[in-house]
């Protein structure tokens, strides 16, 4: 059996992809970093990805939200800006370029859970190939999921008894 090679990623900057429009970007939660007036915002982030499906250009796409093109680079390197990094990669490569080239969705965790909760979803707006504004929504899908697994979490009623007297007073009283 030969080795089957995934076809190479197309150039950004070849016709092919600068002329492909984009309808939908996916949603994605935005890193969430140290609260600054001139940083990467959530607002910023969501900015960024929807001026980048509009151009195909990281360069002029962060010029347009106030910021440089090195500082788009260091923050899609940053720990927890995986959904932005898969947001940029779905336009640069198209449907089916981030997902089809073998690569695992990450393990989300309890804290990913929190954060998707906490910041929410944001959807950039693409009408006739332009950005036209940011849509956040609230994740209830990431609550109902921290909800079942904190569920998973929890010790049982029966196990209750193997707790000390205090801890299980504090436990009932919380319920």
């Amino acid at each position: 059996m030969k080795n089957q090679r995934s076809s190479p990623k197309p150039d950004p900057r070849s016709a092919a992809v600068q002329n492909r429009r984009i309808s939908r970007i996916p949603a994605f939660t935005p890193a969430e970093l140290r609260g600054r007036h001139d940083g990467w915002s959530p607002v910023r982030q969501a900015e960024f990805i929807g001026y980048l499906a509009e151009t195909r250009c990281v360069k002029q796409a962060a010029a347009l939200v106030g910021m440089s093109r090195e500082s788009a680079y260091r923050l899609r390197r940053k720990p927890g800006a995986e959904e932005f990094a898969a947001a940029w990669d779905f336009i640069l490569e198209g449907p089916g370029g981030a997902e089809g080239n073998g690569t695992r969705k990450p393990k989300v965790t309890l804290e990913k859970l929190f954060q998707r909760i906490r910041v929410g979803r944001y959807r950039p707006m693409m009408r006739a190939g332009r950005y036209v504004g940011t849509l956040q929504k609230p994740d209830v899908s990431a609550l109902l999921a921290a909800i079942s697994r904190l569920d998973m979490v929890a010790p049982r009623e029966d196990h209750w008894d193997d707790f000390p007297a205090d801890h299980a007073n504090k436990k009932g009283a919380s319920l």
